[in-house]
């Protein structure tokens, strides 16, 4: 990867990284309860949403605490590639030389990994310019539907062709989208593309109003899109329930940004604590935070763990066995997995609902931690929207991640009880947390 300036060795070499990880990791047991806190580095949901609407600005912001990932660099990169300045300093501080609400080139050919924020946020943007951007990501990110973002910028009079496959990546779009009236979303599949349409929707004529359509899932993402929009400057309005989003015309103001700790990595150690007895405390995270993975404490609670929540600080203690709990986590599904991987480890069952839209993320998340619960020799009940997890003895296991980073750092808990289990492709972590393990071996040392 080329063009995101200020970074060690020139390119951020998202392959240099991943390939200084082993085949695989064997995690081995705690010899005793930690007592840790974990300093966390920033939110990827937070990161990726400061990123586009710093370069949506008129003049140059700074996002301090961003993560430095392979999500973010992505975006980073393919706003290089559309013309913004942007430039990682050494403090990893990250400065966005901003567009005032258009795009630079007049084309690009843009590639966005498997970053499902980075090609729902991208297009929307793009309409915005004059183009052709063709915009592609992997394999799996070709699988990923993005239909309904399509049909709503073609509503707005962005034009919008599928090369290969209606719904899919690759996309080539062109400007034209027009502002000033109302449209619909569907959010049943993802929330991503109504942030996508918020986060543009300052910088067309006449603002826009959104509506979404059917049931919202993650709605908390949503909640984050408008919170740092205004941070901003935008101005956005919400229907009660969420029924529509009124944003105004007007230009993103550059600002200094700091991005807070990533809720959803938060949940590992969170659930590392609640696995072993033990304690962590989790700094810069709390009641005030913006991230809706902050309520997996509340599950972890309700589990049998000791939870106090400050303004901004988690301190969880866990119990000498956990209890089964049944759980919809439609609004928190990147933590789903996290609770899946300890609930073998409970007094009874478990039981995970409402989270069918997880089949359609980096894997079938659903139908892989199925697979490697199995794997482990846990009993597990699967259904189209919902795991049920029967706890009983954890067997050794090498586990298979499918290029999924949150499958790595979920089911590394399970080897901080039981020995013998390995991650197979531990450098996936690099997608949101490439200090991942170092993090985690950080338990056996306090932090």
């Amino acid at each position: 990867m080329s063009g995101v300036s200020g970074v060690p060795g020139v390119d951020f070499g998202i392959e240099e990284v991943r390939g200084s990880f082993p085949e695989e990791m064997e995690v081995a047991p705690l010899e005793r309860p930690p007592d840790a806190t974990v300093r966390l580095p920033g939110s990827k949901s937070i990161t990726n949403r400061a990123l586009l609407v710093a370069a949506l600005a008129g003049g140059t912001s700074r996002i301090e605490n961003p993560l430095l990932a392979d999500d973010p660099f992505w975006l980073m990169n393919a706003l290089v590639g559309l013309g913004f300045g942007v430039r990682v300093g050494e403090e990893g501080a990250v400065e966005v030389a901003g567009g005032g609400g258009g795009i630079p080139a007049p084309s690009a050919d843009v590639f966005v990994g498997n970053a499902g924020t980075v090609a729902r946020f991208l297009p929307p943007a793009l309409a915005l310019g004059s183009g052709p951007y063709r915009v592609d990501g992997t394999p799996r990110m070709r699988e990923r539907p993005v239909a309904e973002l399509v049909e709503a910028l073609r509503a707005l009079g962005a034009r919008v062709e599928c090369e290969e496959r209606e719904g899919h990546l690759p996309l080539v779009v062109r400007g034209g989208a027009r502002g000033g009236g109302e449209i619909s979303v569907s959010g049943e599949r993802s929330s991503q593309f109504l942030s996508g349409l918020l986060i543009s929707a300052p910088c067309l004529p006449g603002g826009l109003t959104v509506r979404p359509r059917g049931a919202l899932v993650s709605r908390p993402y949503v909640d984050i899109t408008v919170r740092v929009m205004r941070s901003f400057g935008a101005s956005v309005e919400e229907e009660p329930s969420g029924a529509a989003f009124r944003v105004a015309p007007g230009a993103y103001r550059a600002t200094a940004y700091r991005v807070e700790p990533d809720a959803s990595a938060a949940s590992y150690f969170l659930a590392a604590a609640a696995l072993t007895a033990g304690r962590v405390v989790i700094p810069g995270l709390g009641r005030s935070s913006l991230q809706g993975d902050v309520a997996f404490a509340g599950i972890l609670r309700r589990m049998g763990c000791r939870v106090s929540l400050s303004e901004d600080r988690i301190e969880l203690a866990g119990p000498p066995r956990l209890r089964g709990v049944e759980a919809d986590m439609n609004a928190i599904s990147d933590t789903m997995m996290t609770l899946a991987a300890i609930a073998p480890f409970a007094s009874s069952p478990t039981l995970i609902k409402n989270v069918a839209h997880t089949r359609l993320q980096e894997t079938d998340r659903l139908a892989a931690v199925a697979a490697e619960l199995s794997r482990l020799g846990v009993r597990v009940h699967e259904t189209p929207d919902s795991l049920r997890i029967i706890p009983g003895k954890v067997r050794p296991a090498a586990i298979r991640t499918y290029g999924d980073h949150r499958m790595a750092m979920a089911f590394s808990l399970v080897g901080l009880r039981v020995r013998g289990v390995r991650i197979l492709d531990p450098g996936c972590v690099t997608k949101t947390l490439p200090g991942y393990f170092r993090l985690l071996e950080g338990l056996r040392r306090g932090g």
